[in-house]
């Protein structure tokens, strides 16, 4: 463990980890915030300029977030696509929604790539930098509300349901407060662990959280004294949602009876497990028909529906209104940026 007098690469290079955050119209200010802040108290508790930060945009003018705030922008993306490579930054954050990708943004993202510099999506940013192609084949992750619609749009297998996944120059990160983890896993390879630490306790934080930890648990369920075999057989339910499996062949694979399946559901869930798998899986038709272009037909088969009309009826019943009603609720800006 390395102590704040002896911080890592970046400070014993003589310069500050040099770090760009790209803001895009509807941002998060709670994942932008929570990403910063980190690398301030950082250097308070250093004494020491580890971290230095710009906020970038796509042009001059100050970027409004989701919150209706706007904040002010140090450099455009054309000026840092122009910039040396001895001036490039060593860490390009974007923060975004999905909003279609311009000619203008995706010049400017595969510049910085092909320059070398190492970049994290935050939240949403994911499907940005995914429509880019910079992703195909990297293990990447994305808020919960639209992993299913991200897999299913990029047919990406390589999604997790993680607070943040690195892997080689891309981290991408779930967003919100996950944006505080990634930026203390940075802190802790470029300044040491011990400043990382402190970093949260600084923070009030309980400890550092692992990158693979799960976004989310199992919906509708509160975690004390949960069985552990409950837990495994909703994440077993949520794993196998356009290829149902059997109550017998879950319970088999929770190592429980069926029987005994059906008592932890009454006890926990107050309802019977074919019941909590269905809604499952009609959540997961949701998300798909608020997030993508499928078909209402393509998104019942993707969910383990063998027709439309049982599809409507379920859907209906767990939600009050058809999928057709559904699609038709859905904001006119999120259709065209996606796919």
């Amino acid at each position: 463990m390395k102590s704040s007098a002896t911080p890592g690469t970046s400070a014993i290079a003589g310069r500050p980890f040099e770090l760009v955050v790209l803001v895009l119209p509807g941002f998060s200010h709670l994942a932008l915030h929570a990403y910063i802040e980190p690398f301030r108290i950082a250097n308070t508790i250093s004494r020491l300029p580890l971290f230095r930060w710009r906020i970038a945009g796509l042009n001059a003018g100050p970027v409004e977030g989701a919150n209706a705030l706007s904040i002010a922008v140090d450099a455009t993306i054309d000026e840092l696509g122009c910039g040396s490579d001895d001036r490039k930054p060593d860490q390009l954050a974007i923060m975004a929604v999905e909003r279609q990708l311009t000619p203008q943004l995706n010049g400017f993202l595969r510049t910085i790539a092909r320059r070398g510099v190492s970049i994290s999506a935050v939240g949403t940013a994911t499907w940005v930098l995914a429509q880019t192609g910079l992703l195909a084949g990297t293990r990447c992750t994305i808020h919960w509300s639209r992993l299913a619609a991200f897999a299913e749009v990029f047919n990406q297998p390589r999604i997790r349901d993680s607070l943040f996944v690195k892997d080689g120059q891309y981290s991408t990160c779930a967003g919100e407060l996950a944006a505080f983890d990634l930026a203390v896993d940075l802190i802790g390879s470029h300044a040491g662990d011990y400043i990382a630490q402190e970093v949260c306790r600084h923070a009030t934080v309980e400890g550092q959280r692992s990158g693979s930890n799960r976004q989310t648990g199992p919906s509708g369920l509160a975690f004390a004294g949960v069985s552990d075999k409950l837990l495994m057989a909703m994440r077993i339910m949520e794993e196998n949602v356009e290829f149902p499996l059997s109550m017998d062949e879950v319970a088999h694979r929770a190592g429980v009876s069926r029987r005994q399946l059906e008592r932890l559901f009454a006890a926990h869930i107050e309802v019977p497990p074919v019941r909590h798998y269905l809604r499952i899986r009609t959540d997961h038709a949701k998300r798909l028909i608020e997030g993508t272009r499928m078909s209402i037909i393509d998104i019942a088969i993707a969910c383990g529906f063998m027709s439309a009309s049982h599809f409507a009826k379920c859907f209906r019943a767990f939600n009050g209104i058809s999928p057709q009603q559904c699609r038709a609720m859905v904001p006119a800006w999120v259709g065209p940026g996606l796919g």
